[in-house]
């Protein structure tokens, strides 16, 4: 019996994972192979790099008591306008325009963090006000400086640090560069673990066993060194998978092993418990959406690349597949629990089902009807599971 009981923990803390393995096998069914394909492989971190570094925002937020940030999409949109105008239309240096949009992201931050944190605006309401206010505001400046309603072209220097590849040198077919990386990656995957555990059975913390590392070791490698081959053969590692594997691992230190990082926990634990215990919430609150925009400002920059302009459209329902992101991977949407890692997951189940529905050629509308339901099911799982636990 308890054999089974540890079976039936493992499949719960995985379900998303074995979920995301077989959603993107139906997608690799349904549209003969070409899920497969090297190019869909480059097109799903191209495609949604903007999902993996706003739902990294997003899940600070959430984790601050179920917070959200609406106002991140037309923040995109804003601020590709911004960096649109100065780049192409002034001709401004390309560095020089991205500090100042990170100035501008910073100065949002900053006026965003006070209202939620020391005015204490409800964080729906101040950002659905962002959300309407920078919809309109990025739009009209388009409009004012394009009769088509997107700048360009943009800086070759810009799109090359946002868009292109980097070590793309190829013998034959193949990237040889991108499968050292990938070796490089396996094995600090596989000396983490065993570091890990290590550290945990010399402190006298509950450890999985030697031979469960090396198993959940092997299948990550696996799928590192399928990416690294399938990149190989698209021509090298893009750039914007660089910018998110920094991201998110630099957020996997910060939550799991900061003290900032544990703030965030404990506010959306219990913010009164903390408040009392020295702790300055309001700080923490502020930081959290200072944060968001600085990542909002990062997401603008590889949006803008990827599209080879600033236009109208860009940023429309970020926002959404952010939060879908989190709460698929299995951050709460009360607060106080959810891991970077897990975030990732949900991000890249997010990713399989907009790549797979688009070859698939699945209708605009029935993708929203899909995703909605992927998330009020990641929801109900998780309210189901936590109130199981707590009869325990």
């Amino acid at each position: 019996m308890k054999k089974y009981a540890k079976y039936t923990d493992v499949l719960k803390k995985n379900a998303m994972l074995i979920v995301l393995v077989l959603v993107y096998i139906f997608f690799t069914a349904r549209t003969g192979g070409q899920m497969f394909q090297p190019l869909n492989f480059n097109a799903l971190i191209t495609q949604n790099a903007y999902v993996y570094i706003l739902a990294t925002g997003m899940l600070v937020c959430m984790l601050t008591g179920g917070n959200i940030d609406l106002s991140c999409g037309s923040f995109v949109c804003f601020m590709g306008a911004v960096g649109g105008i100065m780049m192409v239309v002034k001709g401004w240096n390309p560095i020089l325009s991205i500090l100042i949009m990170l100035l501008v992201g910073v100065v949002y931050g900053c006026i965003l963090g006070w209202l939620i944190a020391y005015v204490n605006v409800p964080p729906w309401i101040a950002t659905l006000a962002g959300y309407l206010a920078f919809r309109g505001w990025g739009t009209k400046l388009l409009s004012a400086n394009s009769s088509t309603g997107s700048i360009a072209p943009l800086p070759d220097s810009f799109l090359n640090a946002f868009s292109g590849k980097v070590l793309s040198s190829t013998i034959g077919k193949m990237n040889i560069p991108c499968l050292v990386v990938g070796i490089i990656a396996c094995v600090i995957v596989f000396a983490s673990g065993i570091m890990s555990r290590a550290n945990k059975v010399k402190k006298g913390y509950e450890a999985d066993t030697m031979a469960t590392v090396i198993v959940r070791s092997v299948i990550a490698s696996a799928a590192i060194m399928l990416f690294a081959y399938k990149l190989g053969l698209a021509g090298g590692i893009p750039t914007a998978l660089i910018w998110v594997a920094v991201i998110v691992l630099i957020y996997s230190f910060v939550t799991s092993k900061t003290i900032m990082g544990r703030y965030f926990y404990t506010i959306g634990g219990n913010a009164e418990a903390t408040r009392l215990s020295g702790i300055d919430t309001k700080m923490i609150m502020f930081v959290a959406y200072l944060n968001m925009a600085v990542l909002t400002v990062i997401t603008s920059y590889i949006v803008m690349a990827r599209f080879q302009s600033a236009n109208s459209t860009a940023g429309t329902n970020y926002e959404m597949d952010a939060i879908a992101a989190c709460v698929v991977g299995g951050v709460s949407a009360y607060g106080g629990s959810g891991k970077v890692l897990g975030m990732v997951i949900g991000a890249t189940l997010i990713g399989v089902i907009n790549l797979g529905m688009s070859l698939t050629g699945v209708d605009a509308n029935w993708q929203k009807v899909v995703k909605g339901i992927v998330l009020l099911a990641a929801v109900v799982f998780d309210i189901v599971a936590n109130k199981k636990n707590a009869g325990k």
